[in-house]
């Protein structure tokens, strides 16, 4: 019966000890930090989604608030002098090309004024652009043109898309006078497709073959997204209240995909529609699967290294061998131990210490995923929590939080910000916003979160310790003031006070959802710069 020597059977006992360690910490660490980093590309797409929602809102509500005002006209309520207004709607037309025709009509639905006199004398009062605005204002969904597709220039050939805006028109006497009605392209949403996803397609390689959907509500069509999908109906597998997930397609593939949805903002009231970002798994995931071979490639390399030092090392290290081996067992288990070290012999010296440091190697990779993590979640300039920071904070606090809890929301952003910058640079403006950082850091300490939304908008979240909660935020507010107002020396030479507006909100009392209590607080944060800046406001139904 042939035997082996105590050096190959030395080695070959070490390289499998060595691979079984190593493929044990490896995946211990490779699962839990490919499913960390999963979520954050994940919270990444979804916060894609959310911008594009939030863009189309606000654009829809410039051009809201700007048609309204022109309705709110003294000369469109005369309507005596329509050459006169014919000159508004075109100079409107020319600095706002979005607005693709804008009329003026009788109390009968008959276009007075028109720009370009497009369809000038002609009657609308069959379209929902004049029948739904008799009384109120009235936003209509995407829709084909009708009256205006023969006569509008059309280079592309592609059929023209519009979404509506009118208002009322009354005199002084509140009596009805017609509706001044808009089409607005629809054109401008592929502009802000491209302008959200191309910064992200040039520095994320999970982001270069990213898709994105605006969903309308109700018959679930797609009008926004890639041409051969564009018309079609969205599979109601699609829509979740998770902000997202990965979703089979019906093309067969597998996609992670961001969910949002466009629920208005300020006084426009919103068209709920469903705003998607969807990217391959594959590709979205691509850096889990190198953080993953990475990982491998380590714990390969240090397999062979060691089985090397195995087979150089064969002397009296039985007992030795066998105190690491129970070492490296429960370390396996998941126990808190040490390999030991034996310094008495040179060769198990460098055995022990190696063993040590690849251990050490290992963690120490891990801790550096934690600490791109936490990077994550920072604003770069200031150091505070970011939008994603806040809502994974939002959601660590209120997830299973009771609802007799109270919780404070205060939005804040700086009055004359703009002016700092126009007058003393951007270095003295990033250094001043520094300083209101820190000031703000040191209102909630330990209790609490202040956060740059970015720009010069912060949000501070404290939960409420007295039975008045509203008294309580208002002192928080004014404190916020207090801190902000004090001097802030820009050099040896320069010191300025700089002033900011505050709005608050409480959770649950006005609402349930986070999202819609911080949209409450940026509400009555307007409210306090409408009534002279440098307040605080308290969201009031």
């Amino acid at each position: 019966m042939s035997s082996i020597n105590l050096r190959t059977l030395f080695s070959l006992t070490f390289l499998c000890f060595v691979v079984l360690l190593t493929a044990s910490i490896t995946l211990l660490i490779s699962n839990k930090s490919s499913s960390d980093i999963e979520a954050e590309i994940g919270d990444s797409i979804a916060g894609i989604a959310y911008q594009m929602a939030d863009k189309l809102d606000f654009f829809m509500w410039s051009r809201y608030s700007e048609v309204e005002l022109v309705s709110e006209m003294n000369l469109f309520k005369e309507s005596t002098n329509l050459e006169e207004i014919r000159n508004v709607m075109n100079q409107l037309n020319d600095s706002i090309p979005s607005f693709s025709w804008i009329g003026l009509t009788d109390e009968q639905g008959n276009i007075k004024a028109a720009t370009d006199d497009l369809l000038v004398n002609e009657s609308i009062a069959k379209r929902p652009v004049f029948k739904e605005a008799i009384e109120q204002p009235f936003v209509g969904d995407v829709h084909e043109a009708v009256m205006l597709a023969e006569l509008l220039p059309n280079p592309t050939g592609e059929p023209l898309e519009f979404v509506d805006i009118s208002f009322p028109i009354y005199d002084d006497k509140n009596q009805f006078k017609g509706v001044l009605a808009t089409h607005l392209s629809w054109s401008w949403s592929k502009e802000i497709e491209r302008t959200i996803i191309k910064p992200y397609k040039s520095s994320l390689d999970h982001a270069r073959k990213m898709d994105v959907f605006i969903i309308r509500p109700g018959d679930q069509q797609i009008i926004l997204g890639p041409e051969n999908l564009i018309g079609t109906t969205a599979p109601e597998l699609l829509i979740s209240e998770d902000n997202w997930k990965v979703v089979t397609w019906p093309d067969g593939e597998k996609y992670v995909t961001g969910y949002s949805t466009s629920d208005g903002y300020l006084t426009y009231p919103g068209l709920d529609w469903r705003i998607l970002v969807r990217v391959p798994v594959e590709q979205a995931f691509i850096s889990v699967t190198h953080l993953q071979e990475y990982i491998l490639l380590v714990g390969v390399f240090s397999a062979v290294l060691f089985a090397i030092l195995g087979w150089m090392i064969a002397g009296k290290i039985a007992d030795p061998l066998h105190e690491i081996s129970r070492a490296a067992n429960k370390l396996k288990k998941g126990e808190n131990v040490e390999i030991p070290h034996f310094r008495l012999i040179k060769d198990l010296d460098i055995l022990s210490f190696s063993l040590r440091e690849m251990v050490k190697t290992i963690i120490q990779t891990k801790s550096e995923l934690g600490e791109m993590k936490r990077l994550a979640h920072k604003d770069s300039l200031t150091g505070l929590p970011n939008r994603i920071a806040l809502y994974s904070y939002i959601n660590h606090k209120l997830e299973n939080e009771s609802l007799n809890e109270r919780y404070l929301f205060l939005f804040l952003d700086l009055d004359g910000f703009k002016d700092i910058n126009d007058t003393y640079g951007h270095q003295a403006g990033d250094h001043l916003l520094k300083v209101v950082s820190s000031r703000l850091q040191e209102l909630v300490k330990t209790e609490g979160l202040a956060a740059r939304l970015g720009g010069d908008e912060f949000i501070l979240m404290k939960k409420s310790t007295t039975m008045n909660s509203t008294k309580e935020g208002e002192v928080i507010g004014q404190s916020i003031i207090a801190a902000i107002n004090r001097p802030i020396s820009l050099n040896e030479e320069t010191e300025v006070i700089i002033r900011c507006s505050v709005g608050g909100a409480i959770w649950p009392d006005y609402s349930i959802e986070p999202d819609e209590v911080i949209q409450l607080a940026d509400e009555a944060l307007y409210v306090s710069k409408n009534k002279g800046k440098n307040q605080f406001t308290f969201y009031t139904k």
